[in-house]
């Protein structure tokens, strides 16, 4: 069993960078795969980012590549993900989850195991 919670969303100008955090508690974070996905108003949950468990291998959906930087720490139960150059269609709630599934196919699925209750994050124009 996994728990997962998130903070560091907010309001912040188109531009502008935030970065999310997701606190994991239990001794067993080192063996899942975690990912951030975002769902905004009227669409379908999706995945943002990804990391392997060892944090070697990342995965960025096309619209953040090169904006935003997914990490982790196995010691502090912590994954990160630091969002630059915010636009106004990254508006969304923002979800930690984790995975027991292998890296490879858990970019591939939302059918993550353990979420978090999810951040707000507000991008103004």
């Amino acid at each position: 069993q996994v728990q997962l919670v998130e903070s560091g969303g907010g309001l912040v100008q188109a531009g502008g960078s935030l970065r999310l955090s997701c606190a994991a508690s239990g001794r067993t974070f080192s063996m899942y795969t975690m990912g951030w996905f975002r769902q905004a108003p009227g669409k379908e949950r999706a995945l943002v980012a990804a990391i392997s468990l060892g944090g070697a291998s990342t995965y960025y959906t096309a619209s953040v590549k090169d904006r935003f930087t997914i990490s982790r720490d196995n010691a502090k139960n912590t994954v990160w993900l630091q969002m630059n150059n915010l636009k106004a269609e990254d508006t969304a709630v923002y979800y930690c989850a984790a995975t027991n599934k292998a890296f490879n196919a858990a970019v591939r699925t939302r059918e993550y195991d353990y979420w978090g209750q999810g951040t707000q994050v507000t991008v103004s124009s």
